[in-house]
């Protein structure tokens, strides 16, 4: 059976699951943001470093991972989304 109650119940409890909860959306989203670029970019048939996909893939700034996202789709070369 599914509660429909808060599961924490302190001030400071709520604050924080509240913090986690949005960390983990964002996490979240700028990893989706890195699957994107490295899908536009096998898409176009372009080789991907290890070095390259670490850096997409670590790369928690949303706004960089969509200006590489529009960048993926008209590059040459992968490591030029990096200049």
């Amino acid at each position: 059976m599914k509660s429909d109650t808060w599961p924490v119940y302190s001030p400071f409890a709520k604050e924080h699951y509240g913090r986690g909860k949005r960390g983990g959306k964002k996490e979240g989203r700028a990893f989706g943001e890195a699957e994107a670029i490295l899908l536009f970019l096998e898409a176009r048939g372009l080789d991907v470093s290890e070095a390259e996909r670490s850096r997409i893939i670590s790369c928690t700034h949303l706004r960089q991972l969509k200006s590489w996202i529009k960048r993926a789709v008209t590059v040459e070369r992968a490591a030029d989304l990096f200049t």
